[in-house]
């Protein structure tokens, strides 16, 4: 009998004194696996709120093309849209004005190509929209709606004859200068040139680039019998006064037609459309 009693005393003894067994710790393994659901995707339920991820309904700056967007785009994208409608007010052709008989109009992009065959030659004439519009004076800028459909393209523009057989091409570099234009304009002067010759150089034809190399006179120290003889050579080839008035014409046409479709891309871009 004692030794059963000694024996019961020694197991008290022995069980008191062991570690906690994995008996004893389902809650803390129920809590641990709870964190584990909330952080990660489970398949025990279709939903389940996650609790050490980020919040889903922060308000985002982006939508579903992935680019960034803010309050000032949404005013920017505001302002080009009315100024789309009252560019298109203001638009005086909707259509290219088109040139005298006999010119073909090429473009491509901001670049516009004429050209015309006379007698076995070849008169190309090309110009680009880009900074054609000359600055506008703040003396002279008057805060009158009218002003914006004075705006007009002048352009330089170069004009090249090639005879047949040629290896050569005769090739001017013209301007519309400013006091010229407007000097003509105001005197009612019909044999005022409204274009200007500023240099002549022999270019190897079909070259898009002006080689440096060549030759070239500048007509600001020429002579005038030699700079008059000159204008009417291209006079007799069709570039004269009424070619050069239409050249404006159709540029300032070219220019607030891409000028419009500018804003319009612009518009498109900020927008994310």
């Amino acid at each position: 009998m004692l030794k059963s009693v000694c024996r019961a005393m020694q197991l008290v003894t022995r069980c008191s004194s062991l570690p906690v067994s994995r008996a004893a710790l389902p809650a803390n393994r129920a809590f641990s696996r709870s964190v584990w659901s909330l952080s990660s995707p489970g398949s025990g339920s279709e939903f389940r709120p996650r609790l050490l991820t980020a919040a889903r309904n922060l308000p985002s700056l982006s939508c579903g093309c992935g680019s960034l967007h803010t309050d000032g785009d949404k005013a920017f994208g505001e302002f080009l849209s009315d100024e789309i409608q009252q560019e298109k007010k203001i638009q005086k052709n909707k259509v290219l004005p088109k040139m005298p008989k006999g010119w073909e109009l090429e473009l491509n992009g901001s670049q516009a190509k004429l050209t015309r065959s006379i007698s076995g030659e070849t008169v190309m004439v090309t110009f680009n929209i880009n900074n054609s519009i000359p600055p506008q004076n703040e003396e002279e800028a008057q805060p009158d709606e009218e002003e914006e459909s004075a705006i007009v393209s002048m352009p330089n523009f170069v004009v090249e004859v090639i005879k047949e057989g040629a290896q050569s091409a005769l090739v001017f570099d013209c301007n519309f200068p400013e006091d010229e234009v407007s000097h003509g304009q105001e005197d009612g002067e019909e044999d005022a040139d409204i274009f200007s010759i500023r240099e002549v150089s022999f270019q190897p034809e079909g070259d898009a680039d002006w080689k440096e190399t060549s030759y070239t006179l500048n007509t600001d120290s020429l002579d005038w019998a030699l700079y008059d003889h000159l204008m009417d050579f291209l006079a007799d080839r069709g570039v004269d006064n009424t070619f050069a008035d239409k050249l404006m014409a159709l540029s300032t046409a070219l220019e607030h037609q891409e000028y419009i479709r500018f804003l319009e891309d612009l518009g498109t871009f900020v927008r994310c459309k």
